[in-house]
């Protein structure tokens, strides 16, 4: 059954891949940049996490602007490398492949193409994010679709689902696997986490790490026969989580090379928690394909006290040129047969879901973080000022003054002058979050909360209630600088300017601004060189002040906010001194904010760019 699906897929799309050249129709030309090269050892990996649906790349942005049928072609020439060279080569991917783009969430069922689009990448483990979980329809298209479609490579080391039929509590996929690898017959022992996520609808149950490693299963796996352990999580590097899993498998092995691949905070980063061990998180929303070797003398029968390993890594900028390069290849002989099937595929999913459908035109590029809040250039500026006025409005409460909360990671992405599409309202707005309210609150207590969401103490920030959820996931790392790049430029070079970063020869091509990034190994992970740009900090919330008398205070408001931080709300009032719960919480307008975004635009911004 599985082959004949395969089969009508690739029948239907047969047409539109031999007119693929790459990327999608209308993408962002690609633009070069000087280059740092991968250094490949004996075990080899590309790692993606965090893709968020955007499996059709970067459209507005040339650095980004490669899609999952490029990746394909890119895997597939890596892949015969690696066997011409007798080393080996794995794909490992961490999750979060769910809400963000259009591709994914503008279908109905949510998924509708992703699905068959993501599983034509052979990915030879791979795990669950949060993001897979907060819905339970969500949660359901993962048991259903991603697991069968990955088998035994789908690991889920402390992760449950609860069959709806039956009621049964299951493991979402095997809890571990031990594998040999394809050349050179490695023992591989690999581990599939995610960290310790409350916020999971009730058809799944997450257990945290620390009691999982205590299971008989986990210590029965860490003492297994192996050349090394893997583990891959939807855990940032830096987080707890990954710590106490290096710790307990270190205690039973303590020669053994422990990878490790995480995700969850969108950076790149990496770290090293000792000398034989490594850990690499690779960005977000597919603008970065993570790369990391290890070499030396794997095999666990030459494993001593001398025995040297180095381990590398590189973050490769999701770049049609850049990967060209590391292939050494160019645009006629670097797309496969069947990436530009995976291409075509994208395209005729973004016709058929209309997602170049254009709601307006947006006047200037609006940034999250690459300009100060407050600020003309902010998209928190603008929404407290012009969005949230407008569409926070209730009819039958019109007549009351209102303070508006949204959390800043309700906004998942910048908005880019030029067409406001379809697709941009799930980049930029993905959720199903709605505005809530509680009504007649006394206006001393109101607006403290705010204040108490941006900078309350440890009372607000433990466990599932740390405050640092309702932001960006960016800042949940603040210790990275966050760079990204801009998708302006009017120089697009010819692709032989694509030159090794020590080649001196010829003009140096104007880098671009993008990805500079200092993690715990060095300045140097980057595979091309960018000039960097500014990060700034915003806060958890922003707040609009609506209808408020223009003389003096008002004695009592209606509170609105997004249904998703109402935890932190009724906190919030607790502290001061009100007794509020969840049943004082009301929908106070009908609709997702997602879709209120796009009415908005559609009334205000011009029609045509």
């Amino acid at each position: 059954m599985a082959l004949l699906k395969a089969a009508v897929i690739g029948s239907a799309c047969a047409a539109l891949a031999r007119m693929a050249a790459a990327a999608q129709p209308g993408a962002a030309r690609p633009v070069p940049a000087p280059m740092r090269d991968l250094v490949w050892g004996r075990l080899n990996f590309l790692h993606t996490t965090d893709t968020h649906g955007w499996h059709g790349g970067h459209l507005q942005e040339s650095q980004y602007s490669a899609d999952w049928g490029d990746y394909v072609s890119f895997a597939a020439h890596m892949r015969a490398r690696a066997d011409e060279d007798g080393v080996d080569l794995l794909l490992v991917d961490t999750g979060d492949r769910v809400e963000g783009n259009g591709l994914y969430d503008a279908s109905s069922p949510k998924g509708k193409y992703y699905y068959d689009i993501y599983k034509q990448q052979n990915v030879d483990i791979i795990c669950t994010g949060n993001h897979e979980l907060y819905v339970a329809s969500t949660a359901d298209g993962e048991h259903q679709h991603t697991v069968p479609n990955f088998k035994q490579n789908y690991v889920a080391s402390n992760l449950d689902y609860i069959d709806p039929k039956s009621g049964e509590r299951m493991p979402m996929a095997q809890r571990y696997r031990k594998f040999q690898t394809k050349n050179q017959k490695l023992d591989v022992v690999a581990f599939g986490f995610l960290f310790d996520f409350t916020g999971n609808a009730n058809n799944t149950v997450v257990q945290p790490v620390r009691e999982t490693v205590r299971e008989t299963w986990f210590q029965d796996a860490i003492r297994e026969e192996t050349d090394v352990f893997v583990v891959i999580g939807h855990v940032g590097v830096q987080m707890p989580e990954f710590k106490t899993i290096f710790r307990a498998i270190r205690k039973q092995n303590p020669l053994t090379p422990i990878l490790f691949f995480g995700g969850h905070v969108h950076i790149r980063d990496a770290t090293s928690y000792d000398s034989r061990s490594f850990a690499v998180a690779s960005g977000r929303y597919f603008e970065t394909i993570g790369w990391m070797s290890v070499d030396g003398e794997l095999e666990r029968t030459a494993l001593s006290e001398d025995a040297g390993f180095s381990f590398h890594r590189r973050y490769i900028d999701n770049n049609l040129l850049g990967l060209h390069y590391h292939t050494g290849l160019n645009a006629s002989t670097f797309p496969t047969e069947h990436g530009r099937s995976v291409s075509a595929m994208i395209t005729k999913a973004r016709g058929e879901l209309d997602l170049d459908y254009a709601f307006g035109c947006a006047p200037k590029t609006l940034w999250m973080s690459r300009a100060p809040y407050p600020g003309d250039d902010s998209i928190y500026s603008w929404l407290e000022k012009e969005v949230l006025p407008d569409v926070a409005v209730n009819p039958s409460r019109g007549d009351v003054p209102r303070l508006v909360i949204l959390n800043t990671g309700g906004i998942r992405f910048d908005i880019f002058k030029g067409a406001f599409t379809r697709d941009t309202t799930f980049i930029v707005s993905p959720f199903l979050s709605v505005l809530t309210h509680i009504p007649d609150v006394p206006y001393g207590m109101a607006r403290k909360v705010i204040k108490l969401l941006n900078s309350a103490g440890k009372i607000m920030e433990s466990g599932p209630m740390d405050n640092r959820f309702m932001a960006i996931p960016e800042q949940l790392a603040i210790h990275e600088s966050i760079i990204y790049e801009t998708p302006e430029s009017d120089d697009h070079l010819d692709a032989s300017q694509q030159k090794p970063l020590a080649d001196g020869a010829g003009k140096r091509p104007r880098l671009t601004e993008g990805y500079t990034t200092r993690d715990d190994i060095g300045n140097d992970g980057d595979d091309a060189v960018h000039q960097p740009v500014n990060f700034y900090v915003v806060p958890n919330c922003i707040q609009a002040e609506v209808d408020f008398p223009s003389d003096g205070e008002p004695e009592t408001v209606d509170l609105v906010f997004l249904d998703f931080i109402t935890p932190w709300v009724l906190m919030a009032l607790r502290l001061v001194g009100g007794e509020y719960s969840d049943k004082d919480v009301q929908v106070y307008v009908e609709g997702t904010f997602t879709d209120l975004m796009a009415g908005w635009i559609e009334k205000n911004w011009p029609k045509h760019c």
